[in-house]
């Protein structure tokens, strides 16, 4: 997978994880897209880790399954990492 195939990849797998996790998450698009693609590295790092695999093809549902997860992996610990930052 190319470079902005990768990127395309990751603005879609951190949208995706917003979308997946309740409550408000700050951050527009460009945060979206850095979500996303340190979700999929994270997530392709632990497919091979866990299974053997890892992200392969953009249109891949394996690759698809991985990105999001890692994104959601990324999204919490933001998160938690965030909470004590937010003011009413």
């Amino acid at each position: 997978m190319g470079f902005l195939g990768f990127l395309l990849l990751g603005l879609i797998a951190g949208a995706i994880a917003k979308l997946i996790l309740p409550g408000r998450q700050a951050g527009g698009w460009l945060a979206t897209l850095l979500l996303g693609v340190v979700g999929a590295l994270l997530g392709g790092w632990l497919g091979g880790l866990i299974f053997g695999e890892g992200l392969e093809e953009f249109f891949s549902l394996q690759t698809w399954l991985l990105a999001i997860g890692g994104s959601i992996i990324v999204l919490l610990i933001w998160g938690l990492v965030t909470r004590g930052s937010r003011r009413a």
